[in-house]
């Protein structure tokens, strides 16, 4: 039996198009929200509304360009170049990132009567996030249950899974060609398959041949 109303956390990328697809699956109603924070690449917007779109949802777009200001990153800024330097965040790391995105969510939920809040963010593959860890989540969570009065729940159904599960729950989704060709991931702002070279190319693309490969195993 379906759940009640859930926002998803929504940028367009695999991660959060396969919480989309999973959260069509677990509740009665879902609707998206995208944030605008002058992001590198403002394809992402209109990747995540076009997504929506397709898969007939509402798509909430936020304006937090503030957060470009506050903190300048490989993300929002063309001159800092995406690096990740041993024994230090990447460079792609936005600080509070995901604490203002669950709470502005919250909000979100709030007007519209969702309860549930769904994101994407993974320990398992994280590139060392600290607002992507488990324990970051829960305490959100609490927090904006008591900042509002209301029972919300926050949910992560990518938290423990590596690149390769998460294409796995595509497909069980029945949605793994679509993810694949539909989604954006590429922090040089390529559809698909992306430009192959940037992490998340590589961390997506070596995820995608193990779970090929352990799929023509069992085959």
């Amino acid at each position: 039996m379906k759940q009640e109303k859930a926002v998803v956390v929504f940028s367009g990328g695999q991660d959060s198009t396969t919480c989309l697809l999973w959260a069509l699956q677990q509740f009665e109603e879902v609707e998206t929200v995208t944030f605008h924070y002058n992001q590198r690449h403002q394809q992402e917007i209109e990747v995540a509304r076009n997504i929506a779109d397709k898969l007939g949802v509402k798509n909430h777009l936020l304006d937090m360009a503030l957060l470009n200001q506050l903190a300048p990153n490989a993300l929002t800024r063309d001159d800092i170049e995406i690096e990740a330097k041993e024994g230090e965040l990447p460079s792609t790391f936005v600080p509070g990132r995901n604490l203002v995105f669950l709470s502005f969510a919250s909000i979100l939920a709030y007007q519209i009567g969702a309860r549930h809040i769904v994101t994407g963010v993974c320990e398992t593959d994280f590139s060392g996030y600290p607002d992507c860890r488990d324990e970051f989540v829960k305490s959100c969570n609490v927090t904006v249950n008591l900042a509002m009065e209301r029972p919300f729940v926050i949910h992560t159904p990518l938290m423990w899974l590596n690149k390769a599960e998460t294409w796995k729950l595509a497909d069980e989704l029945g949605a793994l060609d679509f993810v694949k060709n539909e989604t954006l991931t590429c922090y040089n702002g390529i559809i698909a398959d992306g430009c192959g070279e940037c992490p998340a190319c590589k961390l997506r693309a070596n995820g995608y041949q193990e779970y090929m490969k352990m799929k023509r195993e069992r085959a």
